[in-house]
C-alpha cells in the first residue's frame, strides 16, 4: 500500500489531534475491520458503515485511509511493556514476546508500510527497545541494528499469519485443513529420503517457530556483546587503544606509562 497521503498531516493527527471522541470511534471501528479482514479489506466506506455514518462524514476527521492506518497502528500499540531490568536478554525477550502477542491480536500490523509516520506510542516502543541494549557495550549502530533485527523477525512471523488468514478468508479452508488434504502430494515423498525421514520423525511438528527464531537471534546478539566485552577488557582504560599484554605475569590495564599516570592522577583528584 503506497503512502499517497501527506505525511505531515499524519504527524499532526498522531501528535496533536488525538483525544476527540469521534476520532477515537473512527480508529476503533477501523481496527475492528482490519482485525477481521486485514488491511486489504479496510476502506473508509466499511468503517463508516460500521459506525452508521456516511463515508464523507469520516473525512471531516481523517483526510484519508493512509492517515487512518497511521492512527490505527499507534492506537493498538499502546504503552510499551514496563522495564524490569532483569538483564538485557530477559528484557529484550519480553519486549519481543509482547510485540508478537500484539501482532497475533492485530496481524495487519505486519502490513503497515515501512514509510509510515510513527506516533507517540510507536516511538515509545522503539525507545524502550533501544534502552535495553544501549549500555551493553554494543556500538550505537549495533544497538540500532540489533533492535531492528528483532523487529524484523516479529514482522516476518506476523506476515506468515497475515498470509494464512488471507488464504483462509478467500477459501474458507485453514492451513491445517489444506495441508491435511494433500495426500496425493505426500505419496511422492518417498523419492526424497531426507525429507521423508524428517517428516516421519517429527521434524515438521515444531510447535513454536517464533520462539525458536527469537532464541537464535538473541544467541547471536549475546555472542556479539560477549565479544565486545572481551575487546573492551583488552583496551586501555584511559584512551581505549589496544594494550600489548606481556607473555607472563600480571595483565596490563594501560597502553603506556603516560596513561597509567593519567589514571592515577584522576583517582587522586576524586
Amino acid at each position: 500500500m503506497g503512502k499517497a497521503g501527506d505525511p505531515d498531516r499524519s504527524v499532526e493527527l498522531l501528535w496533536d489531534g488525538r483525544g476527540g471522541l469521534s476520532l477515537d470511534a473512527i480508529v476503533g471501528a477501523a481496527v475492528e475491520v482490519a482485525d477481521a479482514e486485514g488491511l486489504t479489506g479496510l476502506s473508509m466506506r466499511k468503517v463508516a458503515e460500521r459506525l452508521g455514518f456516511t463515508t464523507m462524514s469520516l473525512y471531516r476527521h481523517v483526510p484519508g485511509r493512509d492517515h487512518l492506518v497511521d492512527l490505527m497502528r499507534d492506537a493498538v500499540l499502546g504503552d510499551p511493556p514496563s522495564a524490569r531490568r532483569r538483564g538485557w536478554r530477559s528484557d529484550l525477550e519480553a519486549f519481543a514476546w509482547h510485540s508478537w502477542e500484539l501482532r497475533k491480536l492485530h496481524p495487519w500490523l505486519a502490513e503497515v508500510p515501512g514509510r509510515s509516520v510513527p506516533g507517540p506510542n510507536a516511538l515509545a516502543h522503539y525507545e524502550h527497545a533501544l534502552s535495553i541494549l544501549v549500555d551493553t557495550g554494543l556500538t550505537p549502530a549495533e544497538v540500532v541494528a540489533a533492535v531492528g533485527l528483532v523487529g524484523r523477525l516479529v514482522d516476518a512471523e506476523a506476515s506468515a499469519l497475515v498470509e494464512a488468514a488471507r488464504a483462509e478468508r478467500g477459501t474458507g479452508v485453514s492451513d491445517e485443513e489444506w495441508w491435511g488434504a494433500r495426500d496425493t502430494l505426500f505419496a511422492h515423498f518417498d523419492r526424497y529420503p531426507t525429507l521423508t525421514r524428517l517428516w516421519e520423525t517429527g521434524g515438521y511438528d515444531q510447535p513454536d517457530p517464533f520462539g525458536f527464531g527469537l532464541a537464535r537471534v538473541l544467541d547471536g546478539i549475546e555472542l556479539l556483546i560477549r565479544q565486545r566485552d572481551e575487546k573492551r577488557d583488552e583496551s586501555c582504560q584511559v584512551c581505549g587503544r589496544p594494550v600489548a599484554q606481556p607473555a607472563s605475569g600480571r595483565p596490563r590495564s594501560y597502553c603506556s606509562r603516560a596513561c597509567q599516570q593519567r589514571a592515577y592522577r584522576s583517582r587522586r583528584s576524586t
